[in-house]
């Protein structure tokens, strides 16, 4: 593949700490590049902020200080014709096979006795009927190779993952998250717009699509398309539905529902995602008193694990995704997030296996 010869740059860039991002969109075979390489990335203090606006997108679960919405303004468009003088001398590097990284150890005790604490507080809310759903999620750390490249993980991702929204990013702000996520939280161009309701899970079984789902996975389903039917009536919006279905998601799979509408104008986008985001895919419901639930008793930050990411042009054409089977990448270690939706039923063996599989997702990328 003819991108691989760009490997040795986009690692340069991220040495050198310029702000980027290159993605490639679900069932395409060519990624995009994006850079700024003048001025300082926006800081954008409210997703209502976004209105009007254009560039790359990068918001948190939760907005904060420390944790801030990012976009970043492009005026690079292109690797292909990248003048190399603007990013110095590139370090000759070649692109290798690492091994698996291994784990590091939670300095709270270990992964499983962490969850363990954590599912008892959440399936006891759920049991006491304070809520419909909550998402628990939970973050592994785990040495970075001397030889991990973040570019070569990315194309190598885009071969694995083509139903999936592949991207690598940087900003100083946020950091350098690569990321397979399946879940569309908005896309569209000239009025005709698009969003997604996208839980439960099984496991693909033979490369083939489950045919039967449990009711756990289909009620978890049907909270979140309900959430958002009544979210767009709420804003007058008036969908048409099509789902759910089952779906790809690497060597998992989904229940899909799809909401397609038109909007009479394209300046409130940024509006839309605050009622929008997050959806209980990725938090719960009720929405607000699950948000504040999490936050006080998740135990760790999710910065932007479960916030979304993407191209954002009222303008022109919008892809924004929820940032879901990702990772966080510093010099010493790869952070990997996963989650899963927690209804009364639940059970803590089969949530815990889900997490699994969800992290497999990036430590496939590992792979010799």
């Amino acid at each position: 593949m003819e991108e691989i010869s760009f490997i040795p740059v986009i690692d340069e860039l991220i040495r050198q700490k310029r702000p980027f991002a290159l993605y490639r969109l679900p069932g395409e075979k060519t990624s995009r590049f994006l850079m700024q390489s003048e001025g300082d990335v926006r800081i954008i203090s409210t997703l209502e902020a976004l209105n009007e606006q254009k560039g790359f997108v990068v918001a948190p679960f939760r907005a904060s200080a420390g944790c801030p919405v990012v976009l970043i303004q492009p005026d690079i468009f292109s690797l292909k014709d990248f003048d190399l003088s603007q990013v110095g001398e590139v370090s000759c590097i070649e692109p290798v096979k690492v091994p698996h990284d291994v784990v590091m150890d939670d300095l709270h005790g270990s992964y499983w006795e962490n969850y363990v604490r954590c599912f008892d507080v959440f399936i006891g809310a759920l049991h006491k009927e304070q809520f419909a759903k909550l998402v628990l999620s939970r973050k592994q750390e785990m040495y970075r190779s001397d030889g991990f490249s973040p570019a070569a993980a990315f194309y190598n991702a885009c071969e694995r993952y083509i139903y999936s929204y592949v991207y690598l990013c940087y900003t100083p702000q946020t950091g350098l998250w690569l990321g397979s996520t399946p879940e569309l939280i908005l896309s569209g161009e000239q009025g005709a717009w698009h969003t997604v309701a996208l839980a439960g899970t099984q496991s693909v079984q033979n490369g083939e699509l489950p045919r039967q789902w449990d009711e756990k996975n289909r009620k978890e389903q049907a909270y979140v398309s309900s959430y958002i039917r009544d979210q767009l009536l709420s804003f007058d919006i008036h969908p048409q539905e099509e789902g759910p279905y089952p779906v790809f998601a690497g060597a998992l799979s989904h229940l899909r529902t799809d909401f397609r509408f038109a909007l009479p104008g394209n300046n409130d986008l940024g509006s839309l995602l605050q009622l929008l985001h997050p959806t209980p895919a990725v938090c719960g419901l009720p929405k607000e008193e699950a948000y504040r639930f999490i936050l006080e008793n998740e135990g760790y930050d999710r910065r932007y694990y479960s916030g979304f990411i993407g191209w954002l042009d009222p303008e022109g054409k919008t892809d924004l995704y929820v940032n879901l089977r990702c990772m966080s990448i510093t010099h010493d270690t790869l952070s990997l997030y996963a989650g899963g939706g927690l209804l009364s039923s639940s059970t803590l063996d089969d949530e815990w296996q889900e997490t699994e599989k969800k992290m497999l997702t990036m430590r496939r990328l590992f792979e010799p």
